[in-house]
């Protein structure tokens, strides 16, 4: 406590400067928070919308091949594999089921190409959630021939609620096919999620694909809040009970399905197999970006540390020059060196945790303030943002572990100086002038 106090009264007593290292100190720790709170973003993002717009936690999809060179992305009989993985993997929240498609849709103003995904409007949980509805009804995707669109891909087919496109694709027979749909929902983008995937009906999707009601394109399987964290061994063991059950499987593959198809078109079987893929697999094409974005905030935080460090160090070299004769005093009263060390850390290690503490304040600020702001992103951000706002989440964690870090980076920057400032004679230290 006496340590603590003298400490605090020097920190008082050379307030500029302690001002202005801790202002520093507060800078890089408020960095530290909203790069932190970014990557969580991304993170939350991922799993709040990629997760209902284009996958599960976990997947159960696969591939059925009527001849050996044609393979089509469907489960046949899902029913039935939902009822057993439902029985006997309890950490299943809920399942959805989608058809999976690819094709060209057509308006009279334009084309693209698009994923196709099937929906049973009445049987989605959370898409409502997630779907930010601008123009028509989400309820009205439970018709047949209907289709939603998101804003860019309308802009780019100019066409409005109400409008009629041709939706045109091949069958896993390798049969070309088409069907007319009616738009009834247009939502606002999700970012890059949005630019390549579109929602029909499922009745739709299996008239354009010629499938029978029994099959669809992949079990999207939900778990429970506490185990969204600890995926692999459950896909794991989920291999394993469809493989006692008498399915076939695919060789574990991290990548999205389209990515394997031409894997399994060469591959000389027929017949049904199923693929167990997690999330993180199923958008293995974007989580790139997010590595990427944590690799450049590591090595920013790295630069920034570093300068950081070399300036607690200069700083605690002119402090210790400046209060060599106090030092002095300190020892030739009986203070020990192992008591002057603990009192430079003692000071560095309070100044870090008042400058941490301090920018851990800010940083949730700005963070509270930039989302408020709702700030949109250029296209080429969204490639990184996965969205098209800008959205930063801070967990508590990450608050404490800020505070923690900056603290323990400090006290480590102060060692040496301090060490060098105990070991200081006492007759030698109490004759120093200047």
């Amino acid at each position: 406590m006496y340590t603590l106090r003298i400490s605090f009264m020097s920190l008082v007593e050379h307030r500029r400067r302690s001002f202005f290292l801790g202002a520093a100190i507060a800078a890089v720790t408020c960095l530290f928070v909203l790069l932190t709170a970014l990557s969580s973003g991304i993170r939350h993002t991922l799993l709040d919308t990629a997760t209902t717009l284009t996958t599960g936690h976990l997947n159960v999809g696969g591939f059925y091949k009527i001849t050996s060179g044609i393979a089509g992305p469907i489960v046949t009989d899902y029913q039935r594999v939902a009822t057993l993985v439902q029985r006997e993997l309890p950490e299943v929240d809920y399942i959805v089921q989608r058809g999976r498609g690819f094709g060209k849709l057509v308006s009279d103003r334009g084309s693209t190409l698009a994923g196709i995904s099937g929906v049973d409007i009445a049987a989605e949980p959370r898409l409502h959630e997630v779907l930010d509805i601008y123009e028509g009804a989400l309820s009205e995707l439970s018709q047949p021939n209907t289709i939603l669109l998101f804003e860019g891909q309308a802009k780019r087919l100019d066409v409005r609620v109400g409008d009629a496109l041709t939706i045109s694709a091949t069958t896993s027979r390798g049969v070309a096919n088409t069907i007319d749909c009616r738009v009834v929902a247009i939502a606002r983008d999700a970012g890059l999620l949005s630019t390549f995937n579109v929602f029909v009906s499922a009745a739709s999707l299996r008239s354009l694909d010629q499938l029978r009601p029994d099959v669809t394109g992949v079990l999207q399987i939900y778990v429970k809040p506490q185990y969204v964290d600890a995926l692999a061994p459950i896909a794991e063991r989920l291999r394993e009970i469809l493989g006692a059950a008498g399915y076939r499987l695919l060789e574990p593959d991290p990548r999205a399905y389209w990515f394997k198809l031409e894997t399994v078109s060469r591959e000389d079987w027929t017949g049904q197999k199923l693929d167990v893929t997690t999330w993180e697999d199923e958008l293995s094409f974007l989580m790139w970006t997010f590595s990427a974005l944590q690799a450049l905030s590591f090595l920013l935080m790295v630069i920034l540390i570093s300068i950081m460090v070399a300036g607690i160090m200069n700083t605690l070299w002119i402090t210790i020059r400046e209060r060599t004769r106090e030092i002095g005093t300190l020892r030739a009263i009986g203070m020990q060196r192992a008591g002057v060390m603990r009192l430079f850390l003692v000071e560095a290690g309070l100044l870090g945790v008042l400058g941490a503490a301090l920018g851990v304040a800010v940083g949730a600020m700005l963070t509270w303030l930039l989302n408020a702001a709702n700030i949109q992103v250029p296209t080429s951000v969204q490639l990184f943002l996965m969205r098209d706002t800008l959205r930063l989440v801070v967990e508590p964690v990450a608050l404490c572990s800020s505070v923690l870090m900056i603290t323990c980076v400090t006290g480590a920057a102060a060692m040496y100086p301090s060490l060098r400032a105990a070991s200081r004679k006492p007759v030698d230290a109490m004759a120093h002038f200047g």
